[in-house]
């Protein structure tokens, strides 16, 4: 049955009162810039199969999203990482499918040499004049932070 709890309609069992609160999916996820060019990987699978995005994936249950970060990263790139910091935590609205939150985290290659993986069909370093079809507005707001950031200092146009 669906009743009110915590100020929203919620699946609840009518015979013990146990109420359903539905998680939202996670996605983790790196920005990788070397000499003033972006990682990013060419989308095997939908949403936005093509496109290009940043190294990114769902956070497992009981996993560290850092952990999930390097893991995706290896996955995704066969780039081993080493997680530097928190750049930002976006929102997605309901109803586009995939993660709606995406933690992104700042990173930097420690070895290996760019090579898709997983779900990717491509993994390789782009200069900022020169970026192909982005997958999602996450991945053009990142690229936005690292325009904006210090931390970047050779990542402007």
């Amino acid at each position: 049955m669906t009743r009110e709890a915590a100020g929203r309609p919620r699946r609840a069992c009518p015979d013990c009162g146990y109420v359903h609160f539905t998680d939202p999916k996670v996605g983790v996820g790196v920005l990788i810039i070397e000499t003033g060019r972006v990682l990013l990987v060419q989308r095997a699978v939908e949403p936005e199969r093509g496109k290009w995005s940043l190294p990114a994936g769902y956070l497992d249950q009981g996993e560290d999203p850092r952990a999930t970060a390097a893991r995706e990263a290896l996955e995704e790139t066969g780039l081993m990482v080493v997680i530097e910091g928190l750049l930002d935590v976006f929102y997605n609205p309901p109803g586009r499918g995939g993660a709606s939150i995406f933690i992104l985290y700042r990173a930097r290659c420690l070895a290996g040499e760019p090579t898709a993986g997983d779900d990717a069909d491509d993994a390789r370093f782009f200069p900022l004049d020169a970026l192909p079809d982005l997958a999602f507005a996450s991945t053009r707001a990142a690229i936005e932070l690292a325009r904006a950031s210090t931390d970047y200092p050779d990542f402007a146009e």
